[in-house]
C-alpha cells in the first residue's frame, strides 16, 4: 500500500499518479479527510492523557498532605477525563481502521517510464523473437486440445468428471513434459535463486500482502473452516517470507524461486479462452522473486526477465515482449513487462509471464524492512517477481508449433533430460 506518510507530504504527486492511471481519486481524497480528523483526535487525546497525568500527581500530593477531601474531587474528576480519553481514543481506532482499509484498496504509483495508455490496447511491444507468425505451417495451426487428445496426453473429459470445467488432466508423456517445463526452469535458475517449496495454503494476512486481498478476493480459493487460502502464486508466500522481519543490507537482494501449484476461480471468464489449456483453475508454475533496496530493483527486473525469455528461446517458441501502460497495471505494479508466446494452433499471442517491480507497495503491507549499516532506522525492501515458467500456456504453444506433418510433436532439446528418454510424442 501506499506510504501515508507520503500523501501527506506530497498529495499532489500522488493525485498525479493515480491519474495516470485513470483511478477515481474519491478514495485518496478521503484518506487526507481522515487523516487530518485522526491527528486532530490524537492531538486532544494527548492533550487529555497529560491533564490526566498532572490530576494524578495532584491527587498523589494531596493524599501526602493528608487532605483527602479534595484529593477525592481530584480523583472523580481524573475519571470524568479518562472516559474523555478512552471515548477519542476509540474514535482515533476506528478512523484508523478506516484509513487502512482505504489504503489496501488504492493503488500503487506507476514508475516514471511507464508508457500512458487506457488499456491493453495501448500496451507497447518492445521486441518479437523467434520464427514470424505467418511463417507456421498447416500442421502447426492444430490446437492444442486437439494434438493432446491425438496423442493421449491431454484428458479433458475425464478431468470434468473429476473436478468440472475449468481443470485439465495431463496423461503419460503429456504429464511427463508439464513437470519437465518446471524441472527445466528450476535447474536454469538454480545458479543465483534459492529454491523454496511454500504451503499451497496460506493466512489472509499472506494473501492480503501481496495485493489479492481484499480487492481480488472473488479470483480466490478460500478454506472458510480454516480461514486459509489457495495460493494463486508462489509469489504470495514468497512475500511473506521475511514478513514482520528487520532484514539486514548485506543480504540483499535475496532471490527466491518456487515451483507450486496455482489456483485461480478465474471470476468473470465466462467464454472467453475457456478452452483447452488458456485458461485453467489449476496449474503449475515456477516463480522467481527478490527482496532488493530500490537501487538494486529496477536491475533486478531486468535479470528476471531476461531469465524467462532464456527459457522460451531454449523452448524453440516464437514470443514478445509487451510494456505494460498505466491504465493496464495490476493494483500492486509500479512497473511491469508481460511475455507472450504465440500459440499457431489457437492463433493467439499468450500471455505467460508478468514481471514486475512493486516499489515498496507490498513490503509495507507485509512490514518487510532493512536496515543499512551505520544507519539510524530501517527501510522497507523492494520486491520484485516474475513467471520463470509457468505450464499450461506454454505447454500448448510448444505442442503446437513443434508438431510435425505426420502428427508426432518433436520435443526442444532442452526437454531431453528431463523425458525419461523421449525425444518426441507420437501415438501409441
Amino acid at each position: 500500500m501506499l506510504d501515508l506518510r507520503l500523501i501527506r507530504r506530497e498529495p499532489d504527486v500522488v493525485r498525479a499518479g493515480l491519474t495516470r492511471r485513470g483511478d477515481d481519486l474519491d478514495a485518496l481524497d478521503r484518506v487526507i479527510t481522515l487523516d487530518e480528523t485522526q491527528r486532530d483526535l490524537g492531538r486532544q487525546r494527548d492533550a487529555l492523557r497529560a491533564k490526566v497525568k498532572e490530576l494524578s500527581s495532584q491527587v498523589g500530593r494531596l493524599h501526602r498532605d493528608g487532605r483527602a477531601d479534595e484529593a477525592a474531587t481530584i480523583q472523580a474528576e481524573s475519571r470524568v477525563v479518562g472516559e474523555e480519553e478512552r471515548v477519542l481514543t476509540a474514535e482515533a481506532d476506528a478512523i484508523a481502521a478506516e484509513i487502512r482499509d482505504l489504503l489496501l484498496r488504492i493503488n500503487n504509483l506507476p514508475a516514471e517510464d511507464v508508457p500512458d495508455g487506457l488499456s491493453e490496447a495501448d500496451n507497447p511491444v518492445v521486441r518479437t523473437v523467434g520464427p514470424p507468425v505467418d511463417t507456421f505451417g498447416p500442421e502447426q495451426r492444430v490446437p492444442h486440445w486437439e494434438i493432446g487428445e491425438a496423442l493421449g496426453i491431454l484428458d479433458l473429459e475425464r478431468a470434468v468428471k473429476l473436478s468440472g470445467s475449468m481443470f485439465v488432466m495431463y496423461r503419460g508423456l503429456g504429464a511427463t513434459l508439464a513437470r519437465a517445463l518446471c524441472q527445466l526452469a528450476l535447474d536454469r535458475n538454480a545458479d543465483l535463486y534459492e529454491e523454496i517449496r511454500p504451503p499451497s495454503l496460506v493466512l489472509t494476512e499472506t494473501l492480503t500482502a501481496t495485493g489479492q486481498l481484499p480487492k481480488f478476493a472473488d479470483d480466490a480459493y478460500r478454506v472458510e473452516r480454516d480461514d486459509l487460502w489457495a495460493i494463486p502464486t508462489a509469489e504470495v508466500p514468497l512475500t511473506s517470507v521475511a514478513r514482520d522481519e528487520v532484514l539486514d543490507e548485506a543480504v540483499l537482494p535475496t532471490r527466491l524461486m518456487a515451483h507450486s501449484p496455482c489456483f485461480r476461480r478465474e471470476a468473470g471468464s465466462a467464454g472467453r479462452d475457456t478452452r483447452g489449456l488458456l485458461r485453467i483453475h489449476e496449474f503449475d508454475k515456477v516463480e522467481l522473486f527478490a527482496y532488493a533496496t530500490a537501487e538494486q530493483a529496477p536491475g533486478l527486473q531486468e535479470e528476471i526477465l531476461d531469465r524467462a525469455e532464456r527459457l522460451l528461446v531454449a523452448l524453440g517458441l516464437t514470443y514478445r515482449v509487451v510494456d505494460i501502460c498505466t491504465g493496464d497495471l495490476g493494483q500492486s505494479h509500479h512497473r511491469s513487462w508481460d511475455l507472450e508466446v504465440y500459440a499457431p494452433g489457437v492463433d493467439k499471442w499468450l500471455e505467460v509471464s508478468s514481471v514486475s517491480w512493486f516499489g515498496d507497495y507490498q513490503a509495507r503491507r507485509a512490514n518487510v524492512r532493512y536496515r543499512a549499516e551505520g544507519v539510524k532506522g530501517t527501510e522497507m525492501v523492494h520486491t520484485v517477481n516474475g513467471s520463470g515458467l509457468a505450464v499450461p500456456r506454454v505447454w500448448a504453444a510448444l505442442v503446437e508449433v513443434h508438431r510435425q506433418e505426420d502428427g508426432s510433436v518433436k520435443l526442444p532439446e532442452a526437454l531431453y533430460p528431463y523425458m525419461r528418454g523421449a525425444t518426441e510424442i507420437t501415438a501409441e
